[in-house]
């Protein structure tokens, strides 16, 4: 792991590309870090790789510190829903892959039958969500998206909250997920580090500490607390989320969670300090990369 040391501050964890649901492509949201201001960065597609080559590529160029990261779907037993960040995994592990592929693949079928619900009050189509998908899995921003073109809604977010929301007689649920325990398992097995993302950015419960301690005895490394929309959607349960921290002492991570045009918040509105990086690089096994012969991160020389 002596990589590390060439890694550089600012350090964002938590940026989307077109692979994904974020709007640039992965060499154009390095572009955008490395013009905010950001030296070390992570892509983490959602339960998507396919953008590292080229991400490691223009971090190169560039001069920046590339981490490999993904964000996974997960679920547990009584929340619903969660997202499972993933860093310096081997993206080749058989395991992790098929868990991945399981998400992904339901993705088309379920934007499918939503667009099928919304075409009788809506005019629009399948084929234009896959247009704005532009090659990545299609997800509810894609459909936003095509909502915001048409003059249905004002932008991503409100199409999102006030005609696609979980409570909305167009939606259809997320394809099957792995339980959060079996993720953070998965995650482990392939040598990488998972970190819960945004744990209160989507609830306005706290989470229980004996919830967060069986996780972090499965394998967890840590939270991803310094991120805007913790703050913003749930500051109570953010402290008490800080408190556990001081009592536990597992690794903190603070990231943008870019998403280009699909989002508000930019490369480097939060990051995370060197000494946390370190205690997450270490914490990994590493692994030899998607192609075989390429460093899990790539620091600038």
């Amino acid at each position: 792991m002596s990589g590390f040391f060439r890694a550089q501050s600012p350090i964002d964890l938590h940026l989307h590309s077109t692979v994904s649901d974020g709007t640039d492509s992965p060499a154009d949201v390095v572009r955008a870090a490395h013009a905010a201001g950001v030296r070390t960065m992570s892509l983490t597609d959602h339960d998507k790789t396919d953008g590292w080559h080229d991400a490691i590529a223009e971090c190169a160029v560039l001069g920046m510190t590339f981490i490999p990261g993904a964000e996974l779907s997960v679920s547990t037993p009584n929340a619903g829903g969660m997202h499972l960040l993933a860093y310096m995994f081997d993206p080749l592990d058989p395991a992790l892959s098929a868990a991945m592929r399981g998400v992904t693949d339901g993705k088309e079928n379920r934007v499918r039958e939503i667009v099928g619900r919304l075409s009788p009050t809506f005019d629009i189509t399948f084929d234009e969500v896959l247009e704005v998908a532009a090659g990545a899995p299609p997800q509810r921003p894609h459909i936003a998206t095509v909502l915001v073109k048409h003059g249905y809604a004002t932008d991503v977010t409100d199409a999102i909250q006030r005609i696609l929301s979980s409570s909305s007689p167009y939606y259809v649920p997320t394809p099957k997920k792995p339980d959060v325990l079996q993720a953070i398992e998965l995650v482990r097995h392939a040598g990488g580090v998972p970190i819960l993302a945004h744990p209160c950015a989507r609830t306005q419960n706290t989470m229980p500490k004996h919830h967060l301690q069986t996780m972090l005895e499965a394998g967890l490394g840590g939270l991803e607390l310094d991120h805007q929309e913790n703050r913003g959607n749930n500051p109570e349960a953010l402290a008490t989320l800080w408190e556990y921290h001081r009592e536990l002492d597992f690794i903190v991570t603070g990231s943008s969670d870019y998403h280009g045009a699909n989002k508000v918040n930019r490369p480097g509105d939060d990051t995370t300090s060197e000494e946390m990086l370190q205690r997450l690089i270490e914490s990994a096994r590493g692994s030899s990369g998607a192609a075989g012969s390429e460093p899990v991160f790539a620091a600038a020389q």
